[in-house]
């Protein structure tokens, strides 16, 4: 039949695959920040505290200010004025300050969806220590070494981040961020103190100190120039009082800040290396002198951001790095319902730390000839140098710099290295 000869040809092919959401880098993001206006404005996990800063610097100001305007008469109509328009500028400078470096980017260094190549880094090997021992697939030294002006620094890598750290970056465990220059986390602030944003920290310090001085020098003026006792006065002018003894007691802190921050300028460190002594016996590589040292805080650009926050992403991209993080980086849930968090430690239940010590360590995974010396004997992790090698005994030169991580992450390798010896 003439019907006979037709071919009947398939259905398209309905795909069965999810379709892939989009969204903003911002709304995926594995770190603890807050975002606001889109993602253009970057808060730390404790933003909150950026009101409390707010209300302990406005509240004494305008104070002042309400007072010194009440006070202007005829007799002192311009020196009034003046007092309280200069008043109104540091404190307008010291709010603005205050928020520009709460809420900036520090300097966060983006995450990899995956470990690097073990090819990449082969050639900078300088420790035995295997990254995730317990995957023997994936082989990747704990540390490398990279050269800043002519100086071995040692850099380390992320277990949470994916990557070997830039030199003078670390790993901020409050906000659950790798980032550049990291200075501290200042729970004034909020936020991250790193590479973009320390200049804006230092105006706000300085700032604030200068608005202590003015407000404490200005208030102690009003109770001098008064005549009679000077108890009666203070009786009299109650707010004057509480102005003076306010500002006395805050410009030790502000005042101090100020003055640490100004000498880590000079020679060019970081809060957070300068607790660590790291330059004690070692000269800095970073240290250009005083005057470039300066110069490079106050009057050079701003570092661009790694990190576009508002960039489109898909949600198989996210899906795909959060399964890398629970494999390599992320938290891992044991039988007794606690979860280890490679970063951060060990939780409870409760979310309140349990001391490394405690922690349940596995060195299944770890090859025996780290593990056994030519006798043997269990023997300690060469890499890891004890506070107190003042000899150089573990044969580590003095040009190499270790660009160490965080706390957390330093007090868990010392257990390890404990836990080996015994």
């Amino acid at each position: 039949m003439g019907g006979s000869g037709n071919q009947v040809s398939d259905p398209p092919a309905i795909s069965m695959d999810p379709p892939r959401l989009k969204a903003r880098l911002y709304q995926v993001w594995k770190g603890r920040n807050k975002f606001v206006c889109g993602g253009r404005l970057v808060f730390g996990p404790d933003a909150s505290s950026v009101l409390l800063s707010t209300f302990l610097i406005g509240a004494p100001a305008l104070v002042f200010c309400m007072d010194t305007l009440l006070g202007i008469s005829e007799a002192n109509y311009l020196y009034g004025h003046v007092v309280l328009i200069v008043g109104l500028l540091l404190t307008v400078l010291d709010l603005i300050f205050l928020y520009m470096t709460a809420a900036r980017n520090p300097g966060i260094v983006p995450r990899n969806t995956r470990p690097p190549e073990a090819e990449s880094v082969s050639s900078s090997l300088t420790s035995m220590e295997w990254v995730n021992s317990a995957t023997p697939d994936l082989k990747l030294p704990r540390t490398k070494d990279v050269f800043v002006n002519g100086y071995t620094i040692r850099v380390k890598y992320c277990d949470t981040c994916l990557l070997y750290r830039p030199p003078r970056a670390s790993h901020c465990s409050i906000c659950n961020n790798c980032v550049q220059r990291f200075d501290h986390h200042c729970p004034w602030v909020g936020q991250c103190i790193g590479v973009r944003n320390y200049r804006t920290f230092i105006l706000f310090v300085s700032t604030s100190t200068l608005l202590c001085l003015y407000v404490f020098t200005f208030s102690l003026l009003d109770l001098l120039k008064e005549p009679g006792p000077l108890l009666r006065t203070m009786s009299e002018d109650v707010i004057s009082v509480i102005l003076v003894f306010y500002c006395f007691i805050s410009v030790w802190f502000v005042g101090g800040l100020s003055v640490f921050h100004l000498y880590l300028m000079c020679t060019n460190q970081t809060t957070y290396e300068n607790f660590r002594y790291r330059y004690d016996k070692k000269e800095n590589p970073y240290n250009r002198g005083m005057v470039k040292n300066l110069k490079e805080i106050f009057f050079s650009k701003t570092v661009p951001s790694l990190v576009n926050f508002r960039e489109w992403v898909t949600d198989e991209d996210d899906l795909f790095a959060e399964s890398i993080t629970r494999k390599f980086g992320g938290d891992i849930i044991k039988p007794n319902g606690k979860i280890i968090d490679l970063e951060l430690g060990l939780h409870g239940k409760d979310g309140k730390a349990v001391p490394n010590i405690l922690q349940n360590l596995d060195y299944s995974g770890i090859d025996e000839s780290l593990k056994k010396d030519k006798g043997g004997k269990i023997s300690s992790d060469p890499y890891f140098f004890h506070s107190d090698d003042k000899d150089g005994k573990y044969g580590v030169e003095d040009s190499v710099v270790d660009d160490d991580d965080c706390g957390t992450d330093v007090g868990s390798q010392r257990t390890s290295s404990a836990a080996l010896r015994r």
